[in-house]
């Protein structure tokens, strides 16, 4: 599967370079994909929501009122659920939402978002920059260049760049990331999927094993 190489100015080097058919253009399977996306998902959740139970509710544990003869239904502590001001009944407690998922399952999940995008025509093969200092503006050029413009753009770096990635930090719609960072959610969030050369073999090497 050969692709284009583009420059940072958007326009073809005359290069092409050769995408490994196991790892974009496989069969997706889109069950793996919802299980990596969900685990990711549930890997953000905080799970710090708690709300205050009878047990933790200030006030009296008298008996309000006698057993039997009111007329109306039992009731013990001012404190019980069903008063106003009383404790929650099964209220939320802090919880991981996190969840284990088969290796296997991630890395076919992966390859499967890859494909889904290759298909789409939404994956650019980029040849490698550097900017000497962080610089937003020349980040931006290179959105504009490549028509990215207010547009969701996943850049992945062969490897860690602190200018690269520094001068994309304050951009809302582009993320940078490195090979070994790549993450089904992530792929599939981005409208572009921008791969520089140096990431497609970290990306193959990690993803065909």
């Amino acid at each position: 599967m050969k692709v284009a190489v583009l420059d940072i100015n958007g326009k073809d080097t005359g290069r092409q370079v050769n995408l490994s058919k196991d790892v974009f253009a496989i069969e997706p399977n889109n069950h793996a994909v919802y299980l990596d996306v969900k685990q990711y998902l549930a890997n953000q959740r905080q799970g710090t929501h708690k709300a205050k139970e009878r047990a933790e509710i200030s006030g009296s544990t008298r008996k309000i009122k006698k057993q039997k003869g009111t007329g109306t239904a039992r009731a013990g502590s001012i404190k019980s659920g069903v008063f106003k001001g009383g404790g929650r009944m099964f209220g939320p407690r802090p919880r991981s939402y996190s969840f284990k998922l088969n290796k296997n399952v991630k890395r076919l999940a992966r390859k499967s978002a890859l494909t889904i995008k290759a298909n789409e025509k939404s994956i650019v093969i980029l040849e490698d920059f550097n900017f000497e200092s962080p610089k937003t503006k020349n980040f931006t050029a290179i959105l504009k260049a490549l028509d990215l413009v207010n547009k969701k753009s996943l850049f992945v770096l062969g490897g860690s760049n602190n200018n690269v990635y520094l001068s994309s930090r304050n951009l809302k719609g582009s993320e940078v990331i490195t090979s070994s960072e790549i993450s089904t959610y992530k792929i599939l969030n981005a409208n572009q999927v921008i791969l520089l050369e140096s990431a497609i073999e970290g990306i193959e090497s990690n993803l065909s094993k």
